[in-house]
């Protein structure tokens, strides 16, 4: 870093202290070492940043012209934009990740931006003929406060795609980054009131996350939440919003499938394969964990794939060839290698990694574990680490029940040449977003969530405006 990162908290338009001047440290996950401490939000900062987005809210942001907010998210998205390298070393320094990924999501998080502040003129209500005559029409109105609950794994993308649309609808947000990543939130509130953004808009309050998330959940000012993280706390949330109706969106846990057909390009999905799991040292609720293969091209699948796993560069995130960076945690990794140490007991074939290389860092070797039941530990829950179970299958209608017996919703790939069967199967598969033959799971414009306990609602995409505004429905006697 080229100067020292802002940690304290941004309120009202301005980095203060916590309340109470408390502070929890943040480590560097390559080197083990704290490096830094960042203030804690409190109760009464809390109050603070709520009571001053409300103010915001009802001073002008939700009346100003539609024009000038374009304006000011546009001017976001450029200072982000000038500001990529800084962002991405940061998401470095804080959480492992390897500087090119970082340096790619800086840039979405800049096009994310540039996309809804294309998209305040162009969203809009409709006329409607109704049976009596008269005139009627819907408008879309801003919420007032949102309360945006962000995760550790992608904390800067997930802090931008909750964030525009809600300014863009018009709304206030309180953003709520993980207290293991909150650096590139605070930053971005700093670069938006540079951009223009008006005090009060866009607070960030960092610090523990079931303290902070609680009190914002039941916060009678706070009109929606907006949460990615696991599904044990988005149920809480469901919980402890319903009290008051609040409206919420929640994009929450996966065990997404991979699903390989013998007519496929054998060699671009197991070459490509490894990166759809172990990208981000596999700390991702789309990691394809599940891989179904037709058991005709089994072998010749789980030889390539294993190869090009071997092949990952794993190590220090500063460099730009590192592909597989450290795990967020100590207690992170050692949450993954106990669920490779319960497919180890039941005597199932590790056949590449699952082991921590030496020296400091909280690395963890990809696995790949084959011969796995459906019943095993390690093929039914959400690792959220580098490790994949690979199982052949001969019947169509047998995988897909396998599939689909998952709680979760979330993504998936699956490669075929045969296009029948891509849409026969696509249409099938129990999930949100899925991608055929490829991987990608992302994309600005289109809507991002998931089925069953994977989440409700969508990020992204015209989607993500709709769900951070009410409809009205307006009819005039004529």
């Amino acid at each position: 870093m080229k100067k020292p990162c802002e940690t304290r908290l941004f309120i009202n338009g301005e980095y203060q202290n916590s309340a109470d001047g408390r502070t929890i440290p943040l480590i560097n996950p390559a080197t083990e070492e704290t490096w830094c401490e960042v203030a804690a939000a409190n109760e009464s900062d809390i109050e603070r940043a709520v009571n001053g987005a409300q103010k915001a809210f009802e001073n002008g942001w939700r009346d100003m012209a539609p024009g000038k907010r374009a304006e000011i998210l546009f001017n976001i998205a450029r200072l982000i934009r000038q500001h990529q390298e800084e962002l991405a070393e940061l998401e470095m320094l804080n959480i492992g990740k390897p500087i090119s990924d970082a340096r790619d999501e800086a840039a979405l998080c800049a096009r994310i931006f540039e996309y809804y502040a294309g998209a305040v003129g162009k969203f809009f209500g409709e006329t409607i003929p109704v049976a009596r005559g008269g005139f009627d029409f819907t408008i879309r109105q801003p919420m007032g406060v949102v309360a945006a609950i962000v995760p550790w794994n992608f904390p800067f993308p997930i802090a931008s795609w909750k964030t525009a649309p809600a300014l863009a609808a018009g709304n206030c947000v309180v953003l709520k980054p993980a207290s293991l990543s909150p650096l590139t939130a605070l930053r971005l509130a700093g670069l938006a009131h540079e951009a223009g953004l008006p005090a009060g808009v866009l607070q960030v309050l960092s610090g523990s996350g079931g303290k902070i998330g609680d009190l914002l959940v039941t916060h009678p000012l706070v009109k929606k939440i907006s949460f990615t993280g696991s599904t044990s706390i988005g149920a809480r949330i469901m919980e402890l919003a319903s009290k008051d109706i609040k409206r919420v969106s929640l994009e929450l846990g996966g065990k997404s499938p991979n699903i390989i057909f013998a007519d496929a390009d054998l060699d671009l999905a197991a070459s490509s394969s490894p990166m759809s799991v172990f990208a981000n040292c596999g700390q991702d609720c789309c990691a394809r964990s599940r891989i179904f293969v037709e058991r005709k091209i089994y072998d010749a699948f789980v030889q390539r794939f294993v190869e090009a796993t071997r092949a990952l560069a794993i190590g220090d995130p500063s460099r730009a060839e590192t592909q597989v960076g450290p795990m967020v945690s100590s207690s992170q990794r050692e949450s993954v290698e106990s669920f490779i140490e319960s497919a180890r007991v039941a005597k199932r074939d590790i056949v590449c990694g699952g082991d921590r290389p030496n020296g400091k860092g909280f690395y963890l070797r990809p696995a790949v574990v084959l011969g796995c039941e459906t019943s095993d530990l390690i093929w039914r829950e959400e690792v959220f680490g580098p490790a994949v179970c690979i199982r052949p299958f001969d019947d169509e209608e047998e995988m897909l029940r396998e599939v689909n017996a998952s709680p979760y919703g979330l993504s998936g790939s699956l490669w075929t040449n045969d296009l029948k069967r891509a849409l026969r199967v696509a249409k099938r598969v129990e999930s949100g977003v899925l991608s055929v033959n490829s991987h990608s799971s992302v994309h600005v414009e289109a809507p991002f969530g998931g089925f069953k306990q994977s989440g409700l609602g969508r990020d992204l995409g015209m989607a993500a405006l709709e769900g951070f505004t009410e409809l009205k429905n307006v009819y005039i006697a004529l």
